[in-house]
């Protein structure tokens, strides 16, 4: 049965609408803005105001009152672009913040009126039971988990939070977890347990840190960002959860899941794992290094992609793909 074709506005998250109106505005391309209109009957303001998703994505641009419009190649291109650099924009505001609550906690000994601010709600940990720490906060909320775990189940303590988070879903909170694709790998018993008990699952390539958020009232992170480091925030400030909440939200969005845990197999879809890193430029051995994958196995899968997907060159497979809905 053949697959069944997903518009491509659709598979980058806006609505099916604005394929219409994409197919509509495309032919325009390179006129000015007030011609298009004139042609599709409706005011200059009007059509502006109904192509905003396509110009937030950068699928649609206005340069000098003319309209220029990504043919379907350079919209898939712009769109991944896009998206990464929301993504990185994120990681840098936090890497910002993570930097600044140290100072800003070392002000909390001192008068606060005397620096003209209200102190941090949050407190700075050296060491300590953090298993131990994060399921008391569990036990004292409500609301979602989020977590990115990029090397945790190595620890010892890997049950003891398996435990914690299977309480959580029983009682109704959701649970959203990242690993890194190095997890399947390594540790595939561990994600199959957590899918087991109802743990929603994706995967990245790579997971930039460790990051716990609990509910909507406390978020914990490593200082600095990263893995290794026996110092942490936990923050209870409502915008700074709420970045946090963002920038996990993000990556959710551009990480990938993993059907396969729900069969029962820790299998990742490579498919659509080289289909993101040839949608993002990335090159062979770039592809072969993030997945874990030798040079051999990626040219031999990426070919064979080309052929099931009918395109000559790799941009041409990114936007079959895109409107098939695979990525």
């Amino acid at each position: 049965m053949p697959p069944r074709r997903r518009p491509m506005a659709t598979a980058f998250g806006l609505p099916a609408a604005m394929e219409d109106l994409y197919r509509r505005v495309h032919p325009g391309s390179g006129r000015p803005v007030a011609e298009v209109a004139h042609s599709l009957v409706v005011e200059p303001d009007q059509l502006l105001a109904d192509l905003a998703p396509l110009l937030a994505t950068d699928i649609v641009r206005v340069e000098r009152g003319i309209l220029q419009v990504a043919s379907p190649v350079e919209a898939v291109s712009r769109y991944v672009a896009s998206q990464a650099a929301l993504v990185s924009e994120a990681a840098q505001e936090l890497t910002r913040v993570s930097r600044a609550l140290p100072v800003l906690a070392e002000l909390r000994g001192g008068d606060p009126q005397a620096q003209g601010a209200m102190p941090l709600d949050g407190e700075v940990y050296e060491g300590g039971n953090v298993p131990q720490m994060l399921a008391q906060w569990i036990q004292e909320s409500s609301g979602d988990l989020c977590f990115l775990r990029p090397d945790q189940w190595r620890l010892p303590t890997e049950s003891e939070m398996a435990r914690v988070v299977n309480d959580a879903i029983r009682k109704g909170r959701v649970v959203r977890t990242i690993y890194p694709l190095a997890a399947l790998q390594e540790a595939p018993a561990v994600l199959l347990g957590r899918a087991s008990i109802g743990e929603q699952i994706r995967v990245l390539p790579e997971v930039p840190t460790r990051l716990a958020i609990i509910g909507a009232s406390r978020g914990l992170l490593p200082d600095p960002l990263g893995v290794g480091t026996e110092r942490r925030m936990a923050l209870r400030q409502s915008a700074l959860v709420q970045l946090m909440i963002r920038y996990f939200d993000l990556l959710w969005e551009n990480a990938h899941a993993v059907p396969a845990l729900d069969r029962g197999e820790a299998r990742p879809d490579l498919r659509r794992l080289l289909l993101g890193q040839l949608a993002a430029g990335a090159k062979d051995e770039q592809i072969a290094r993030t997945l874990g994958l030798s040079l051999r196995t990626v040219r031999r899968r990426v070919a064979a992609l080309m052929v099931e997907l009918g395109a000559d060159t790799r941009f041409q497979a990114g936007v079959e793909a895109a409107r098939r809905g695979w990525i």
